[in-house]
């Protein structure tokens, strides 16, 4: 009900707390509005928040995806035309800066004069010097049909003995597809993120007419064969003692009604490039059908013991709890907490938040620059730096929170920090820990662009199909390998028989390319 005058407490201090108390009403309900408008209708991105009137940026570099970054593309226009970023704090646009990439092969063209009869003497010219132009070419994809034929011999003098080559195992018994066919499907789906429905319409552009229960059919002959892959990789990644984890929701149809229940992919991940550890980047999609402590529990089963990097999700406190004392510590995510900051700044302009964004910064500031160092050499500038940072950081929100009112959204992001307070400041003593969990949340976004072009999952056996097949196609990409020219030469080598399941870890992406840049120093030794 609307507040009349003759309500109002004539004690000034009652008045006094009746004022704070519907302003911070008043600045939850803006922050909520402002939630939901930029939900709706706002950029995503909290990578540059602005600062002051004069547009000045605070970069907040937890974004980087690799140590070292790939050279950048060609493009030989550009490169002749550099110009200085508008925004200093944005990293440069990848772009060529000369010759298209060796590997290529190149397919040329000569384009002789229409006469080299002198103009002036009418003698026979002789050439003094080319001019070489590349551009990038493509081939589109050519379907055919792979015939096999097997000739029979028999014996004309006793006319006993035929002999004939045994059929080479298939993928798909007795099915029309090619193991490459099958893998393009594949890695169109899971790794590019095509719905199966629209590869049949461009199959159907070549003619070729088939019903999208075909290729699901395909893809999960697929995952079977890989799934021993698929366990071995999940066993690697919990092999070692700090990984991270996160979930997101999967929309799965439910069986016998027209309607889908929401189920969840969660996510287990390594990458030990930053501080030069053993494992390679590796993530690993579990599918599941809730998103409690007994999901993740079960995932992780008794043999993990470690650091688990995660965001402030209950159900991983939990586990902590239902584990034994000391087998596992939650290393907490900074970007979350700073997130809720920034969400604060956006909807009320506070100074004190922004000063708070700033201490973060700093502290991101070193993690930058100590990236890809040992994880002795980050332990030792974490405590010699990033300490002192820490320190005052948490001494200013303890000093906010004293004045500020219970309902307010600051009031809220601090509270937060500091009840994950010691999960937020795990870096600082191991230097194998990162500052926060975006390693694994990288890896969420596969899935998200997947799920959007999807929708859902058809059936609970599809969803786990898409959690074997995204797992092993998306580190793939992780360690710089093809996924289609990996899938393809996989299969084969599982359908064939030439690697035995007691061989699989050769098959594992990263182990995989380091055998294929091997062969050609094998050979030429």
């Amino acid at each position: 009900m609307p507040l009349r005058r003759e309500d109002l407490p004539a004690d000034p201090d009652q008045l006094a707390e009746l004022a704070l108390q519907l302003a911070a009403d008043n600045e939850r309900l803006r922050a909520t509005l402002h939630s939901i408008n930029t939900l709706q209708f706002g950029s995503k991105s909290e990578r540059l928040v602005t600062l002051l009137d004069e547009q000045m940026t605070l970069g907040l570099g937890d974004l980087v995806t690799d140590v070292n970054p790939p050279p950048p593309a060609a493009n030989d226009d550009n490169a002749a035309k550099p110009k200085a970023p508008l925004r200093p704090s944005h990293k440069p646009a990848r772009r060529n800066t000369g010759a298209l990439p060796t590997h290529l092969p190149r397919c040329e063209q000569v384009i002789e004069p229409a006469s080299t009869i002198c103009p002036c003497c009418t003698a026979q010219m002789h050439r003094i010097g080319v001019c070489v132009h590349e551009a990038l070419d493509v081939v589109p994809a050519i379907l055919r049909v792979l015939r096999t034929v097997r000739p029979k011999y028999g014996c004309r003098a006793c006319e006993s003995a035929v002999v004939q080559a045994p059929a080479p195992s298939r993928l798909i018994t007795a099915g029309m597809a090619s193991t490459a066919l099958v893998s393009w499907v594949v890695v169109s789906r899971f790794a590019w993120h095509m719905p199966l429905n629209r590869q049949t319409q461009m199959l159907a552009g070549y003619g070729v007419t088939l019903d999208r229960s075909t290729l699901v059919h395909w893809v999960d002959r697929a995952a079977w064969w890989l799934t021993g892959l698929y366990d071995l990789q999940l066993r690697f990644i919990h092999g070692f003692a700090h990984i991270f984890c996160d979930e997101t929701p999967l929309p799965v149809i439910e069986k016998g009604r027209r309607r889908t229940r929401k189920c969840q992919l969660w996510a287990h991940a390594v990458d030990d490039r930053p501080w030069q550890g053993p494992a390679p980047p590796a993530v690993a999609y579990v599918f599941a059908t809730g998103r409690g402590t007994d999901a993740i529990a079960t995932q992780l089963g008794d043999g993990f013991a470690g650091v688990l990097q995660v965001d402030g999700y209950a159900a991983y406190k939990a586990l902590v709890k239902r584990s034994k004392p000391g087998r596992i510590r939650l290393a907490f995510c900074l970007a979350h907490a700073r997130r809720k900051f920034v969400a604060v700044h956006k909807t009320t302009q506070s100074p004190a938040a922004l000063d708070v964004l700033q201490q973060i910064a700093a502290i991101y500031a070193i993690e930058e620059r100590i990236r890809g160092g040992t994880a002795a050499q980050r332990q030792a500038v974490r405590e010699a730096e990033s300490r002192k940072l820490v320190d005052a950081l948490k001494r200013r929100l303890t000093g906010l929170l004293e004045d500020l009112s219970v309902k307010s959204t600051l009031a809220k992001a601090i509270r937060y920090t500091l009840g994950h307070w010691d999960g937020l400041t795990l870096f600082i003593a191991d230097g194998r820990v990162e500052v926060d969990s975006n390693t694994v949340e990288r890896t969420m976004r596969p899935i998200a662009l997947g799920r959007r072009n999807s929708l859902f999952a058809g059936s609970e056996r599809g969803a786990r199909n898409w959690a074997i097949l995204a797992s092993l196609l998306n580190t793939c990409r992780l360690n710089g390998v093809d996924p289609l020219n990996w899938l393809t030469d996989v299969l084969e080598r599982i359908v064939s028989g030439r690697t035995k399941s007691h061989q699989l870890h050769a098959l594992l992406p990263w182990n995989w390319q380091a055998a294929r840049t091997a062969e050609p120093l094998q050979a030429a030794a």
